[in-house]
Parts: structure tokens; sequence; C-alpha cells
């Protein structure tokens, strides 16, 4: 739906200059989403949510991540139903140089230690709810709400066999014997999917979308799952900051599990099946 004559007079305020026109755009999980031109040439992106669209805090996580040297489309007005940022200039694809400023960007912000695992708030990925209660240890974590709180998801919603829940949660009470206690929480993106990583001049413009957590640096498993990371990522990010051993044999396969009840649960079909031969492999 258009934007109201309300919206684009309170923009126009905060902007210093009226819009002229907006149209839709595809995409958005929870809410409707929009490209405005402004007089002066400014373009935007704007999101408008029913109320209880919470699209406050993603602007808020979009300020987390720019306050720990990602970046993000500037905000410039967040509130419940409505997010307002301004369009990046991108378009190019993830490869080469836009792989290693990637890799220089995700290495400087997992490397930045956090004070607990979880977040302060709940968040959001694919439009689902991510839980994130504070606490001192990662497996726990893990285990708990990423695991076992999307595939009780996925079962409530009909998408997930129960016999296949209840290998998920074997899996969830043994993660000990394939992962580690990292050193220390790291912030991280969440959703690090490649239509969440906007290129231009072979840098990343701005990383969009963000489901945050104070997390083990898990997207660089899933970043593996639908080919978002390379090589070239991989190598340069370990100039920056070395990942422990035991990822590339074990963790990064175990890691891809969630994001996979995550797809299961949105989408159904063949990622059933991924998520039965990802356990097979483990045993189970």
């Amino acid at each position: 739906m258009p934007l109201t004559p309300a919206l684009r007079e309170r923009l126009a305020a905060l902007l210093g200059t009226p819009l002229l026109e907006d149209h839709a755009l595809s995409g958005g999980d929870i809410a409707e989403v929009r490209a405005a031109r402004c007089a002066d040439g400014r373009r935007l992106v704007i999101k408008l949510g029913a109320k209880g669209a919470d699209l406050a805090s993603e602007g808020a996580q979009l300020g987390r991540l720019a306050a720990a040297g990602v970046p993000v489309p500037k905000v410039w007005l967040a509130e419940d139903a409505v997010l307002v940022m301004a369009q990046v200039e991108a378009g190019e694809a993830l490869a080469g140089p836009a792989q290693e400023d990637l890799a220089r960007v995700l290495a400087a912000l997992h490397a930045q230690p956090q004070p607990f695992f979880g977040f302060e708030c709940a968040t959001a990925v694919g439009g689902l709810v991510q839980p994130n209660p504070q606490g001192p240890r990662w497996i726990a974590f893990f285990a708990e709400h990423r695991l076992l709180a999307m595939a009780a998801q996925g079962v409530a919603a009909g998408r997930l066999p129960i016999a296949l829940a209840k290998r998920v949660e074997t899996l969830a009470g043994r993660l000990e014997r394939w992962l580690i206690e990292p050193p220390h929480p790291s912030l991280i993106h969440g959703d690090l999917w490649g239509g969440n990583v906007l290129c231009r001049g072979g840098k990343v413009a701005a990383l969009i979308d963000p489901a945050p957590s104070y997390s083990h640096p898990v997207e660089l498993a899933f970043g593996t799952l639908f080919s978002t990371l390379d090589d070239v990522f991989f190598d340069h990010y370990q100039r920056f900051l070395p990942i422990e051993p035991g990822f590339f044999e074990e963790r990064r396969v175990l890691y891809t599990l969630y994001p996979l009840l995550v797809h299961v649960r949105l989408f159904g079909g063949g990622y059933g099946s991924q998520v039965d031969r990802l356990l097979s492999r483990f045993g189970l």
C-alpha cells in the first residue's frame, strides 16, 4: 500500500525535503517494503508493518552492528510499525575482493568480546522468533535456544515430523562431543546469506536484515550452506582471526542444522531430508 499522507509529511519534516514517489519492492517477511525518492535525490527503503511488528528493534539492531564497525544502511526512523533507511547503492556480486572485504568486516566483528551468550532481546530470523536469554555457556545456549527452540516451532507448524524432532533433541543432548566453548561470546549478524550482503566497488556496502546475538560465530557455517562464503573468504578471514581446529571437519556441518531447521519451519519440503541426512552423519 502507498505511504500515507501523514507519514509522508513526517518524513518530509525529518529529511528536510518532500518525497516525490514511492513503489513496492519484493521481499519482506513481516513487513511490506517500499522504495521512495526524495526531491533532493536521496532514496529510501521503507518497511511498513502491522502493529506489533517491532520494526524499532530492527532499527536498534542495525545500530548495534554499526557501533561495532559493520556497514549498514543509515536509519532515519525506527518505530513499531515503520522503519525508514537510506537506500544503499549496490548490485554487484559477492565475489573476489568483496569476499575479502566481508572477511575483514566479520573477523573484526567476531573478535570483539561480548558479556554473555544471548542478546538484550529476542530477535527474528526470516520472521521467526529467536529467543536470546542471557547465559554464560555457549553449548547450552545453542542446544536449548537454537536447536530445540526451532525444532519446536517446526513441529508446532506441522513442518517437522515428531520423529525427526526427537532425533534433534538427542543430538542437542550430545553436543559436547563435537562443539567447543569459545573463548568469548561474539556479536554476529545472524542471517548471513547472499541477499543480505550488499556489495559495491569490490567492497561490502552494507549488511541488511540482521538477526543478531552474542554467539560462537556460527554464521561462518551458515555462509557455506548456500555457498555465500567461498575459499577466498575463509583464506582472508583466518589472516585476521584464526578459526579453531575442527570447524571444517565437524562443527561446520553441525552448525548448519540450525538454519536448516529454520528453512524446514518456513518452507518444509526437501529441507527435512537435509536435516535427516545431517543427523545420520552424526549417528542418529
